[in-house]
């Protein structure tokens, strides 16, 4: 099937698992925090049978994930044209028996997929608290897919939590500085964090990214932190990610 590209819009590639993705500068774009948590999130296992992508924006993560396992792939967005463009970007990769988009708030989840059915669930979440003082970005795509102005961190762990099935999985790419607000809200929602790892853009500098896996009714405590995932070697990309991006490389 030939996918139709509307206007300002183009096909990006992950190279290392040939995945083309239609994006336009008009709306929010996929970057390194969403291929960062496809490579976190463990979807491999022939366990794994019902994949949901919350926040899905134009569909990036979910179809990463497609390469590496032949579990069923729920994406969930809000905003009609990014769900839109996830959906042609479906069908540019003929993935339609594999993938989906359901274009809706994700309070409403569950009146798609049943409750405790889900094997993994991934997020990359508005990041920013939607104080009144916020200064937003006028491109309303962009602002909904930063601030929490139509979904909060507490939302989307709740949701997860019905969702999950017993001893199932939550992926999620968060910013450092709300963290904390991440790991209590998972706590509350019976959700307990088992794996951290932080991202920076050098070994000197701050950590720019939190990955954070969280298992549905797990154990209290025993969290492990991994080693940090350093995403830049001078002005280029280190290898790991060069790897993540491109395949290998030499």
């Amino acid at each position: 099937m030939r996918v139709k590209l509307k206007k300002n819009e183009r096909i990006d590639q992950l190279y290392s698992n040939n995945v083309s993705i239609i994006q336009s500068n008009d709306v929010f774009s996929f970057s390194l925090d969403a291929v960062l948590l496809a490579e976190f999130a463990q979807v491999g296992s022939k366990r794994v049978k019902n994949i949901i992508d919350l926040c899905s924006g134009n569909g990036a993560v979910g179809l990463f994930l497609s390469s590496e396992t032949s579990a069923q792939i729920t994406m969930v967005e809000i905003q009609e044209k990014l769900a839109d463009m996830a959906a042609r970007s479906i069908q540019l990769n003929h993935l339609e028996n594999q993938v989906h988009v359901v274009n809706d708030d994700l309070k409403n989840t569950t009146h798609y997929i049943s409750k405790d059915s889900v094997d993994v669930i991934v997020c990359n979440p508005p990041y920013f608290v939607n104080y009144e003082t916020s200064e937003k970005n006028p491109n309303q795509y962009l602002a909904i897919a930063r601030h929490e102005i139509k979904t909060t961190i507490d939302e989307i762990t709740k949701i997860s939590a019905d969702l999950l099935k017993t001893n199932a999985k939550l992926f999620v790419v968060y910013r450092p500085d709300r963290l904390t607000d991440l790991l209590l809200s998972l706590r509350n929602h019976h959700l307990e964090p088992k794996i951290l790892q932080f991202v920076r853009s050098k070994t000197t500098s701050e950590a720019n990214m939190v990955l954070v896996e969280a298992i549905k009714s797990g154990k209290p405590n025993g969290l492990r932190i991994q080693e940090d995932l350093i995403t830049h070697e001078g002005n280029d990309y280190s290898g790991k990610v060069k790897r993540i991006l491109y395949g290998e490389t030499n």
